[in-house]
């Protein structure tokens, strides 16, 4: 990561909590009427291939014993009505803000992966995760919705995996790579603009 980039990370990840901390609260208190506690998400993924940080989110799903994988078909019961709407927003990945000051994240880059995928896969993502993970990124504006409607066919945590690891993995690794050849600040800006152009055509 570039110092420049660092910079950008710090100050405007700084501004929107100073700005937004309010909405967060709000947020918080809806969340613990509605659906109570816990209220985050944290799980592990990876920020290199051998070093972990713990991602934290807005929960959004029923909480059970053991979670694994990623989200499919499989685990659509378990997404509660104010889990989906927040993702519909993409306001639980608010609390990625503190990662973003932590070092764990940068605004723009590939998404932070699972360790499993990254054994699965180590050569290509000791490629990919040469760039600072990130909160959106190419992949994340250009491939998401494709990969939502691959998974959403899931019926179960080994066909879900199976898909994601033999579709997914490649095709966003794909684009990270894109990204990480032609990355610049102007890029930045544009994934981060697109990023929000999305959200509100999602809502319309």
């Amino acid at each position: 990561m570039t110092w420049r980039k660092r910079i950008f990370d710090l100050f405007f990840a700084s501004l929107l909590i100073v700005f937004l901390g309010p909405v967060l609260l709000l947020l918080l208190g809806w969340l613990l009427l509605k659906e109570g506690r816990p209220l985050f998400y944290v799980a592990e993924r990876m920020k290199t291939p051998d070093q972990s940080f713990s991602l934290w989110k807005l929960r959004t799903m029923t909480v059970v014993d053991r979670d694994a994988g990623v989200s499919g078909g499989d685990k659509r019961a378990r997404i509660t009505r104010t889990g989906a709407w927040l993702r519909s927003k993409r306001l639980d990945e608010f609390p990625q803000l503190w990662n973003i000051l932590k070092g764990d994240l940068s605004f723009v880059g590939p998404r932070p992966p699972l360790r499993q995928y990254v054994e699965a896969h180590p050569e290509l993502y000791a490629e990919v995760l040469k760039s600072r993970p990130g909160v959106t990124g190419l992949a994340s504006i250009t491939y998401h919705r494709h990969e939502a409607a691959l998974l959403a066919r899931c019926t179960s945590a080994a066909e879900t995996d199976a898909v994601y690891s033999r579709l997914c993995v490649p095709m966003k690794a794909r684009l990270d790579l894109i990204y990480q050849r032609h990355q610049s600040m102007c890029f930045d800006f544009a994934i981060v603009f697109q990023t929000i152009g999305n959200i509100f055509l999602r809502r319309g």
